[in-house]
């Protein structure tokens, strides 16, 4: 609701205030996601979840109504891992949270530009743009990059026990493709404040 004045009321005011702080908030955490990440990562006993080819969980074995249970990934720790694969396994946390920053930042400034009864921005529309950009790039590759270290940590253990290829898969890449849709509904709004800035400018244009 607007009062006279054309800016929002107070309780609209204290809403998005909160929705944009909360939008730092968020950003805030994936900041010290990627922090976190890079501190194990790059630390000297790194720990990895890594696909397995189907191995049997025999603890289970003996429990009654269970027939038969495969795990399909473990959590390797691999002190003298290369280099190039921390970086790759970086890089699978740092290019989404870089999308997420980006994305609340959009956000951020969209709640502080509603407060000040102007919301059709040139800037919204290329932040929302960017965003969009940026998430589809980030689960894209950070997906195919956490793979590839994946692959790299595999090629490395095998070299020293070829058996190793026998438990761990060689290269296997999930993509989430979820992201993607996310990141097409984003360019839609980016697309909505641009119609939405030229409107204004043709309506104040005749006034």
């Amino acid at each position: 609701m607007l009062t006279r004045e054309g800016r929002p009321s107070l309780a609209d005011g204290i809403s998005l205030g909160l929705i944009a702080t909360g939008a730092v908030s968020v950003a805030i955490g994936a900041i010290v996601a990627v922090v976190s990440a890079a501190s194990e990562v790059f630390g000297p006993t790194p720990t990895v979840p890594m696909p397995v080819h189907d191995v049997e969980l025999t603890a289970l074995d003996d429990v009654s109504g269970v027939s038969a249970a495969t795990v399909d990934s473990a959590l390797v720790t691999v002190p003298a891992m290369p280099s190039g694969a921390r970086w790759m396994l970086f890089l699978e946390v740092a290019l989404p949270a870089l999308a997420t920053v980006a994305l609340c930042a959009g956000v951020w400034w969209l709640g502080v530009s509603l407060i000040r009864s102007r919301p059709f921005r040139a800037s919204l529309g290329w932040m929302f743009a960017l965003a969009a950009i940026l998430m589809i790039a980030g689960s894209l590759l950070g997906q195919f990059a956490g793979g590839v270290g994946r692959a790299m940590i595999v090629q490395d253990l095998a070299a020293a026990d070829p058996q190793v290829e026998d438990v761990l898969w060689t290269l296997l890449v999930r993509f989430d493709l979820a992201p993607v849709g996310w990141a097409f509904a984003l360019a839609l709004v980016a697309a909505l404040f641009e119609v939405g800035r030229r409107l204004q400018r043709d309506t104040e244009g005749l006034v």
